[in-house]
């Protein structure tokens, strides 16, 4: 199946290289990088076609499927434009910028019957997956709680303008909100957040707060870039265990009463490979894409309401 890039800047040239690779399940025929220099050079290296924009390669004959890496406030009118022109869509998370964007992508799709999946990796996690393995034995859940604080990195103002002057929430945080639906296999009905955005051309790097799943299992998250250090985890408290999984290190802790816990250390496992894969092979078999534009469109939304929440100092009700 020969795929179409779109994005090569620091995350898109990581799907590159995997897709360069020699066990990628699809061919790599075409890139798109809106700095032509950089853009033909990498293209000349690896002796693809090179667009500069994006309606030249959705064009391309030759590409049958399209994965975008770009910014979240590009992804709609790429989207748009290429269910318009019938080829499939990998879009790394998040799905769009805001809710009413996600919504567009999500229903056109829906209604041309153009497959997209959202790109939401961290479900590939070998972490998150044992995880998922060993809270089937803790008691019932009494409440989860995500921590995922990365390092500072500074943006340029145009990325604060590609982001919609939105940080941390939307932009590392993302993982976790669609984490919580995924673990607990629930809708997400209330949230309340709080985040240290003082001005609204100001991206936060640090949201805080809680969502509440429809059965009223609540759900702590911290999402921040305030630190020169790492910590990435989820806790699931349970009746009679608790857990503790952090997926940088690739360990995952289990408690049993007072007892020596248990420590169970995985070996790390790229997850875009695992991705690119499952789109690939869902486009081969005609089978369900494994994380659909849907499940893109409900992280969005969960954002969107925790934004709203820290707006306006109150609990936002998601609507349905």
């Amino acid at each position: 199946m020969n795929l179409g890039l779109i994005g090569l800047g620091r995350h898109g040239t990581r799907y590159a290289n995997h897709l360069l690779g020699p066990d990628s399940p699809g061919r790599l025929v075409a890139i798109c990088r809106r700095d032509e220099t950089l853009g033909q050079a990498f293209a000349k290296q690896h002796a693809l076609r090179f667009h500069q924009a994006y309606h030249s390669l959705i064009a391309d004959p030759e590409v049958e499927a399209i994965i975008v890496v770009t910014p979240p406030s590009l992804t709609q009118p790429i989207a748009m434009e290429a269910i318009q022109q019938r080829k499939p869509l990998l879009i790394e998370k998040p799905l769009a910028a805001s809710a009413s964007d996600a919504r567009q992508i999500a229903a056109h799709a829906s209604n041309a019957n153009i497959p997209i999946m959202t790109a939401h990796t961290l479900r590939y996690d070998k972490t998150i997956a044992a995880l998922k393995d060993w809270a089937q034995d803790i008691g019932a859940w009494q409440y989860l709680s995500f921590t995922t604080r990365l390092e500072r990195r500074p943006h340029s103002q145009d990325e604060i303008t590609a982001w919609n002057n939105r940080g941390a929430l939307l932009e590392i945080g993302i993982h976790v909100l669609d984490l919580a639906r995924f673990l607990t296999q629930e809708e997400i009905r209330d949230v309340h957040c709080e985040t240290n955005k003082h001005a609204p051309n100001e991206p936060e790097n640090h949201a805080w707060g809680r969502l509440t799943t429809q059965s009223g299992t609540p759900c702590l998250f911290d999402a921040s870039r305030m630190s020169d250090s790492r910590m990435t985890q989820i806790e699931i408290i349970g009746q009679t265990r608790q857990l503790c999984a952090n997926w940088s290190t690739s360990t995952i802790i289990r408690q049993n009463q007072r007892d020596q816990p248990e420590v169970l250390q995985l070996s790390p496992t790229p997850t875009i490979p695992l991705v690119i894969n499952d789109f690939v092979q869902a486009l081969r078999t005609g089978t369900a894409m494994s994380i659909t534009a849907e499940d893109g469109l409900r992280a969005v939304e969960i954002a969107e309401a925790c934004y709203q929440s820290a707006d306006q100092k109150h609990v936002v009700t998601l609507q349905r």
